[in-house]
Order: structure tokens, then C-alpha cells, then sequence
């Protein structure tokens, strides 16, 4: 059993670490830290560099939790989080939660929103503090 985020490393994404460190803490299993890149771009925000994982897994470390990173170059990154939920036997997935106007929620297909259609188990969807 594990507790899967999908991480980027911006607000969104430490929200979804945050509330994923104190499940997994909580559930007393294994957190999964889930951060991609579609590869298409020199430079990729969403995709992690060593100086931000090292300050997470720093953070992490010292919780005491067992902590995996998956890092992958991947088209569809909702889809990779629901395949590392179903190879880990998650029993939750937590996800960051952006805004969009209501024309970006008809019109633009949502990370998040596949993660909580297609995901094996509860996800949790964050969004940071005010």
C-alpha cells in the first residue's frame, strides 16, 4: 500500500505533498511522490530539478516517512499517476488543484480531473492556503 502525489514544484504541488506526507504518516505506508515532464521543452517548471528535490526529500526524510520518487518523461501525465497508483496498490491519490475559468473547464482537459476519473482508489484533491 502506498499514498501516490502527483508533484510539481510550485504551491500546488507542496500542497499535494503536504496533505500526502500527513496521510501517509497517518496510514503508516510508503508516500510515492509522482513528478513528470512531457519532454517537449528545454525547460519543463513543472518538472523538478535537483536543488527542489533534494530540499523535499530533505523535509520528508526527517518525518520519518519511506519515500519513492518516480520521475518519467511521459505524453499524459494524469495517466501515469493512475498507473503508478495501480502498481503501488495506492490507497490514495493526492492531487493540486488549479483554478480555470469556465471556458478552460469545457474547453481544456484537466490533469486532475482524469486522476479522480480514472484513479483505482480515493483521491484527494488540495488546493494551497489562502
Amino acid at each position: 500500500m502506498s499514498v501516490v502525489v502527483a508533484y510539481t514544484p510550485d504551491a500546488y504541488g507542496e500542497a499535494a505533498l503536504s496533505h500526502g506526507a500527513d496521510e501517509a504518516k497517518h496510514r503508516e505506508t510508503g508516500l510515492v511522490v509522482v513528478n513528470a515532464t512531457k519532454g517537449d521543452a528545454f525547460v519543463d517548471t513543472k518538472y523538478a530539478n535537483a536543488e527542489e528535490l533534494q530540499v523535499m526529500l530533505a523535509g520528508l526524510e526527517e518525518s520519518g516517512i519511506d519515500v519513492t520518487v518516480r520521475r518519467d518523461a511521459t505524453a499524459d501525465m494524469a495517466h501515469l499517476v493512475v498507473d503508478v497508483a495501480n502498481e503501488t496498490d495506492a490507497s490514495l491519490v493526492v492531487v493540486g488543484i488549479r483554478p480555470r475559468s469556465p471556458v478552460g473547464k469545457a474547453v481544456i482537459g484537466s490533469v486532475a480531473q482524469r486522476i479522480v476519473l480514472d484513479a483505482p482508489c480515493p483521491v484527494l484533491a488540495v488546493k494551497p492556503d489562502a
